[in-house]
């Protein structure tokens, strides 16, 4: 009969030819293939998935260089300032001072490790950039609640980041120019290693400058024909030291610098510095994995007003280190570690009537936690204790959390967790600030009232000086296929005892006639925080999509009234999209949307005139001349409207 004799090999054209053959026929044919490359479609190896199985992974969000690329940029570089405003659960208070608010929690309550080191201030005063340049970030886990015992001193958020070490082989740099400012990332060999996978030594450094107070006057007049008042300068330099078989130690120092200068108004001006080291040893045939850290930084910050004699500043500046053991045991894993902070801190403010606020004071912290996760098959349980011991209010903190999940099917996860959570650094500013430049830092304070008053009339004694919460999370986690992911999480965030600047105080500390709301210089605040955030992504060969939506409330009892807080939206969504297209995908449209309802504000209610009564009690009410006096509605008691921002970059790669 008749036949299709078809030949195809890898690395050659196919070739069909057809044939007829005969009884007690032999057919010969010689068949010649030509040679021709072979373009298969995308394979996607990741390990995404097997991890998302064996790990709790409760509200954490895990950032690469590459999905911060693909956020519209400003000033046409990338940064992760941008990228963590379209996190769940995350809101800004607007593009200036990179006012960043995390489940119902205040700046200061988000804790920043960079390789280990606390970095007291990570956002630049404009706040569309951070300090840590994008190039040279190696992964950002993002932790938003519901973190393991391993994190400690904050209560409500951990951003954890980890730099590149520098390449072993060959030099690298890079060097860009925008009308915000320029930078310059080198990384190379100092010793190569004389075989593959030799030891060596390597560095990796950076260096950020804005001149966009320069540049502004050229580009931005119709903004402000005097230019904006921003300046900033960032460096950052590593040198990496290698074994043969994995271990292996850095040291790095950074040096971050920030000056706003408004004509005739204010000048602010801060600077972060520090030095560190960190190491991971890997002991020969042993299933343990031993890393540690230690680092000092110093944090200033300074504004002097205009019109204003007397100027407010705060200084920080201790170190902070630790060592952890981590355990393999099969698909189990053992983790224990000690942690070690101290820090000084120096305050200095005067309120709207002239009453100055000072403090100074030096504290140590002590911290030994155990964490054990057991991976039943179908249920993980992610177990974990911490003991916080703060020296300077001789407290003792113990901080039980829980995580666990349960993989149903191989695409459908439930999750949960639970914890609590203590700190002791406090705000020099109010969460009542809209928007605040003067990020300074001040330790707990210990004169704070013997009791506070409940909302429902009842008091209640007040034993410890901490700021203490505690954090319920559920949620699922949705493989729908292979492209397309589903995050839900609910969460609850109980701030049992907050500690705020008392912006209502008139009388001396000293004064035993009046009562503790209004001579103390801060107060306790009872708050919550709940809502619910939607994550979904798609992924393909050319589309990236990203989309969350996050509903929310936050509540603040400051012993006398309900308020919201500045930073409480009720609805928040966000949506972001990439598209790779032309010939070798060289072309690249990004987009971004966002839309939020409107903020919490004071209204007004009417206007009076002011006496000062400068003459005191002579003080002619008849004769003289006020100034004028606002009346205020409730506080936070009205909405502002809806906002939404859309942005847009397009960019095209010439190799």
């Amino acid at each position: 009969g008749s036949y299709t004799l078809i030949v195809s090999a890898l690395g050659y054209a196919e070739l069909s030819e057809e044939v007829t053959v005969k009884s007690g026929q032999i057919v010969n044919r010689q068949l010649y293939i030509e040679t021709e490359a072979s373009e298969l479609d995308i394979v996607d190896i990741s390990a995404e998935k097997i991890e998302a199985q064996n790990d709790v992974q409760m509200s954490v969000q895990k950032i690469t260089p590459k999905e911060i690329e693909k956020l519209p940029t400003i000033g046409g570089e990338s940064d992760i300032a941008q990228y963590m405003q379209v996190l769940p659960g995350v809101i800004f208070t607007g593009d200036q001072g990179g006012q960043l608010y995390i489940r119902g929690g205040s700046p200061v309550q988000n804790k920043v490790l960079l390789d280990g080191m606390i970095v007291y201030n990570p956002f630049h005063s404009i706040g569309l950039f951070s300090v840590f340049d994008t190039d040279i970030i190696r992964n950002a886990d993002v932790y938003t609640g519901g973190y393991g015992a391993q994190y400690g001193g904050r209560i409500s958020s951990i951003m954890d980041i980890t730099t590149i070490d520098g390449n072993q082989s060959e030099f690298h740099g890079n060097a860009s120019v925008s009308t915000f400012g320029a930078k310059l990332n080198l990384e190379g060999p100092i010793i190569r290693p004389k075989t593959v996978g030799g030891s060596g030594v390597s560095y990796a450094a950076s260096a950020k400058h804005s001149y966009l107070d320069q540049s502004s006057k050229l580009f931005y007049t119709y903004i402000d024909p005097e230019g904006l008042p921003f300046q900033y300068t960032d460096l950052y330099g590593k040198v990496t030291f290698k074994g043969e078989n994995g271990s292996k130690a850095n040291v790095f120092g950074l040096l971050f610098d920030d000056q706003v200068r408004y004509q005739a108004i204010s000048n602010l001006s801060w600077r972060n510095a520090g030095l560190g080291g960190n190491f991971i040893l890997i002991p020969g045939g042993s299933p343990v994995l031993i890393d540690g850290s230690f680092a000092y930084s110093a944090y200033g910050i300074t504004l002097v007003e205009d019109g204003v004699s007397a100027e407010r500043r705060s200084d920080i500046a201790g170190f902070n280190g630790g060592l952890n053991f981590t355990y393999f045991i099969g698909d189990d894993e053992a983790k224990y570690g000690i942690e070690v902070i101290g820090f000084n801190t120096d305050y200095v403010f005067t309120n709207e009537i002239g009453t100055q606020i000072q403090q100074a004071q030096s504290t140590t912290e002590l911290a030994a936690y155990f964490r054990y996760k057991k991976n039943f098959g179908k249920l993980i349980l992610d177990p974990s204790f911490r003991l916080h011991y703060y020296a300077s209010l001789s407290t003792l903190s113990p901080e039980p959390r829980m995580g666990i999940k349960y993989n149903a099917t191989d695409n459908l996860r439930f999750k949960a967790a639970a914890g609590i959570y203590s700190q002791n650094l406090i705000a020099a500013n109010s969460d009542r600030d809209v928007v605040n430049l003067f990020n300074g830092f001040l330790a707990g304070p210990d004169n704070l009232q013997d009791e506070v008053t409940l909302e429902n009339g009842n008091t209640r004694e007040v034993r410890h000086s901490l700021q203490k919460a505690n954090h319920f999370i559920i949620g699922t986690e949705i493989d729908v296929t292979s492209r397309i992911n589903v995050n839900v999480e609910g969460y609850y965030k109980i701030f049992t005892q907050v500690t705020n600047i008392n912006r209502n105080k008139i009388f001396e500390a000293t004064d035993a006639d009046q009562p503790d709301v209004l001579k103390r210089d801060f107060i306790i605040e009872i708050g919550e925080a709940y809502g619910v955030d939607f994550v979904i992504k798609y992924k393909m060969k050319e589309i990236d999509l990203y989309g969350v939506y996050s509903l929310g409330r936050v509540t603040r009892w400051d012993g006398i009234q309900s308020y919201a807080p500045v930073f409480d939206r009720r609805h928040n969504v966000n949506f972001v999209g990439s598209y790779e297209f032309g010939k070798s995908r060289l072309w690249e449209f990004n987009a971004r949307w966002n839309m939020g309802s409107g903020f919490p504000f004071t209204q007004t209610l009417g206007f009076y005139e002011k006496y000062d009564f400068s003459s005191g009690t002579g003080t002619n009410i008849g004769t003289a001349n006020g100034d004028i006096g606002v009346i205020y509605d409730d506080l936070n008691g009205g909405r502002l409207p809806y906002y939404h921002r859309l942005d847009f970059t397009l960019k095209r790669e010439f190799v």
